[in-house]
């Protein structure tokens, strides 16, 4: 009797208590989900419960979230309650008397619950999560499988999932799109948004708050028109109660996602690779500057492989030529020669193949059009100023015109459609009085021309060998400078005559003042030094290279200045200064909190990645400093100074030099030893920065006194003791993420490991600074700094020791 009294008992708890037994995917209205357990999915990939972002279970904040169950390496891809944090252990997930899913406190208080468009008038609701990794709340005696009555795939956060839908329940008025984290371990939403934009032909698009960051390109058919995924099955559903996006896998056996990154502000996808047990980045979106919405304005087209990648299409001028020479493009382009609606073979049509689809805001479409009705219909509105088939499917069919300015336009990184484009006759090739007149003419003026040219050469030739000298140092002087020039008489006057008070700092190679032109802009003008024999040299190569260099986090240069010996860069002016006046100064350091300092590391990290990989020039920067940091209003870093600057070419990312500059402290040892310089060199100088950042500390000209290392020794020494924590900057207080800091740490540690070899790529960097993976452990750095007090000496009379694991530097010239 007793042993039967015990089985009924455990029955009982069994039913009472269903995580102790088997991994269960449901609950009833009679049960609930209290933190320490879990539900599972019936194939066992995807688990929810509570959880903290840290993996800390101290965390104060807890939040309800679904992650792969299958995979090693804890993915959280939902989290129900991201805005409201349980602040304890004693919270549980159930079903409410309403029918509703709620998060309740310890005292049963309601601490969220789940969004509905519909009334649930369920009799049996219970929550299942599916193989899919959708939680689900739906009536168990419902026989229909998709008849859900609420489902998170309906409220997505940063992740989306195959079989998930971006866009439009239309009926309901339901908006399903993305919101990024706000960073790696805090859910509650950034400002950075990925979902679908209604209209004649919808689109995805991403936004940066309230601003357009990046935009798909309409569907053309068979994908967006901006976009490929291969590997995928894509599908745009628009019927009269929704207009959606989603994606299946053709290979079921592949474990995917995307992600709305809001540390990188892009949109991510990841593939689990088993063998390695890690995500590996597929691909990412924006992937280059052409795919940041309307970089050229108006009927300007982005071209990535190009210096500078915009150009006015065929048949337009720049709005402004001095704006576009000055590399603002926001005002793009207009016709060369208006065309006159209505008036008899005036205006046509001119072809442009292999374009992404402008913004497609304002136009008209028809399913049913052929290409030469929609030509047709086109000519004959008066504001329509394009048009192009609606998709390519078959053959081309459908119909969609532009109306207005037509925006956003760039090279298509993959294959993309023709455009027609309104202009005058003379340049679609469509007045055949023009063609003929283009032909005759050349031919009558040939023979006079010939006639011409062989009586004038001989007088000319004696004049042409006497300003060939002159000619030669004008051109020397002036090759290669692709940049606006300004009187220098304009740049005296706009710095008081480089007036003490307007100096700013010192440059490579020359001060660097505060002008301030006649229309009110603000500038930075670096005044090349005339008493350094390279200078010439290294101003020439600043001025090629910056004029071929566009990213935001790169300084961007206005322009420059030459009269005789005088040579000025003009930059924009950065009212931040550089970063080592807030970092090394005890009065602002306060002022860079964690947060800022991170965005500082990244937007560093992300400039670097541009200059190494992904500009059409490869470019090795051989000074990375942080007084060559600057910073701009918001704090954002942006890269200066490409004096020593090397351009590599092609797949080379190394080079030699009898010649080594740059500055004691950052430099690599392969590169101050050996003149070996590469992109590893550059990663070596960015570990430093980056261990700089954190500790709020040089590495050159300070030692610590318990042990006499530079800040780099003093780095190491405390990893290998297992206290990184000690190198955190003091004014940070306890404000900062301490995963996210240790994370730094290791990776600046594995940037400036001794072999080049051994260290990552910016590329890696980047990846390693925004996931939770593990990172490898880090080898022994190079450049060591120790100083030793010599018996018998004061304090003041030190021996320096520099050891690079057998190699010794004896003298170092820093600039």
């Amino acid at each position: 009797m007793a042993s039967f009294t015990l089985m009924f008992l455990f029955a009982i708890l069994l039913i009472l208590f269903p995580s102790s037994s088997s991994a269960i995917d449901t609950i009833n209205g009679s049960q609930s989900l209290p933190d320490g357990t879990t539900l599972v999915s019936k194939d066992g990939a995807f688990e929810m419960g509570f959880f903290s972002p840290s993996n800390s279970n101290t965390t104060t904040n807890r939040y309800l979230g679904i992650w792969y169950k299958s995979i090693s390496v804890k993915t959280v891809v939902w989290v129900a309650n991201r805005e409201k944090p349980v602040k304890d252990n004693s919270s549980k997930l159930s079903i409410s008397t309403q029918g509703k899913l709620v998060i309740l406190s310890k005292n049963n208080t309601i601490v969220w619950s789940a969004n509905s468009t519909e009334e649930t008038h369920a009799m049996s609701p219970i929550v299942q999560l599916l193989d899919s990794g959708n939680l689900v709340l739906r009536d168990e005696k419902d026989t229909d499988s998709e008849n859900y009555l609420w489902q998170s795939f309906d409220y997505p956060c940063d992740t989306f999932l195959p079989g998930m839908k971006i866009g439009w329940n239309l009926k309901t008025g339901l908006n399903r799109r993305l919101t990024a984290w706000k960073n790696w371990d805090d859910p509650s939403p950034g400002d950075l948004i990925w979902g679908m934009m209604l209209g004649n032909t919808p689109e995805l698009v991403m936004w940066k708050g309230s601003s357009e960051y990046y935009r798909s390109g309409p569907w053309n058919g068979v994908r967006f028109n901006g976009k490929t995924t291969p590997i995928f099955n894509l599908e745009l559903q628009t019927t009269l109660e929704e207009v959606y996006y989603t994606y299946n896998l053709g290979n079921n056996s592949l474990i995917t996602r995307v992600v709305l990154n809001q540390s990188l502000y892009s949109r991510q996808r990841y593939n689990w690779i088993e063998e390695n047990q890690t995500w590996r980045l597929y691909s990412s979106v924006p992937r280059d500057n052409c795919d940041n919405y309307n970089l050229c304005g108006p009927y300007g087209n982005c071209i990535v492989s190009e210096s500078p990648p915009c150009q006015c299409l065929t048949g337009f001028k720049p709005k402004s030529v001095q704006n576009y020479e000055a590399l603002d493009w926001s005002q793009g382009c207009v016709l060369s020669e208006p065309w006159s609606c209505g008036v008899r073979k005036k205006d046509g049509f001119k072809k442009f193949s292999g374009l992404k689809m402008p913004d497609t805001t304002r136009t008209w479409v028809d399913g049913n059009l052929t290409l030469e009705e929609c030509k047709a219909k086109c000519l004959q509105n008066c504001s329509c100023t394009a048009y192009a088939n609606l998709y390519i499917t078959g053959d081309g069919n459908g119909c969609i015109m532009w109306f207005g300015d037509l925006l956003d336009l760039r090279v298509a990184s993959v294959p993309g459609q023709d455009l027609y484009i309104r202009m005058v006759a003379s340049e679609t090739g469509g007045h055949k009085k023009v063609v003929a007149l283009a032909v005759v003419i050349p031919v009558i003026l040939v023979v006079f021309v010939i006639v011409f040219i062989f009586t004038y050469l001989y007088w000319r030739k004696k004049k042409v060998r006497e300003n060939a000298s002159e000619e030669k140092k004008e051109e020397d002087r002036e090759e290669d400078l692709d940049l606006p020039f300004f009187d220098f008489a304009t740049i005296v006057c706009a710095t008081n005559d480089f007036s003490s008070d307007k100096r700013l700092g010192q440059g490579g190679f020359g001060p660097v003042y505060k002008g301030t032109l006649e229309d009110g802009q603000e500038i930075a003008a670096k005044r090349l030094s005339n008493n350094t024999g390279q200078g010439i040299k290294e101003f020439k190569n600043e001025v090629i290279l910056c004029a071929k260099l566009q990213h935001r986090n790169l300084v961007k240069v206005l322009g420059c200045s030459i009269q005789g010996e005088e040579k000025v860069l003009i930059y924009e002016y950065m009212p931040n200064k550089s970063l080592d006046s807030f970092l090394f100064d005890s009065s602002k350091s306060g002022l860079l909190s964690w947060s800022k300092r991170f965005n500082i590391i990244f937007g560093i990290a992300r400039g670097l990645l541009y200059l190494h990989q992904d500009s059409r020039l490869r470019i090795i920067h051989r000074d990375m400093k942080v007084s060559n940091i600057l910073l701009d209003s918001e704090l954002n870093p942006k890269i200066s100074d490409f004096g020593v600057a090397r351009m590599v070419n092609g797949n080379q990312t190394e080079g030699n030099t009898k010649m080594v500059v740059g500055t004691y402290g950052y430099m690599a040892p392969e590169y101050a030893i050996d003149g070996l310089f590469s992109v590893k060199s550059d990663v070596y100088s960015f570990g430093i920065l980056l261990l700089e950042i954190v500790s709020g500390k040089k590495n050159r000209g300070i030692f610590f006194p318990d042990h006499g290392f530079n800040l780099l020794g003093h780095a190491w020494r405390l990893w290998k003791k297992g206290t990184p924590m000690e190198l955190i900057d003091a004014t940070l207080g306890d404000t900062f993420n301490i995963s996210e800091v240790l994370r730094c740490i290791h990776v600046g540690l594995l940037c400036v490991q001794l072999h080049p070899e051994d260290r990552p790529n910016m590329a890696s960097v980047i990846f390693m600074l925004s996931s939770e993976n593990t990172l490898p452990q880090p080898k022994e750095p190079g450049f060591l700094i120790e100083r030793m007090k010599i018996a018998g000496e004061s304090s003041t009379s030190n021996e320096i020791k520099t050891s690079t694991n057998e190699l010794t530097v004896t003298l170092l010239e820093a600039r």
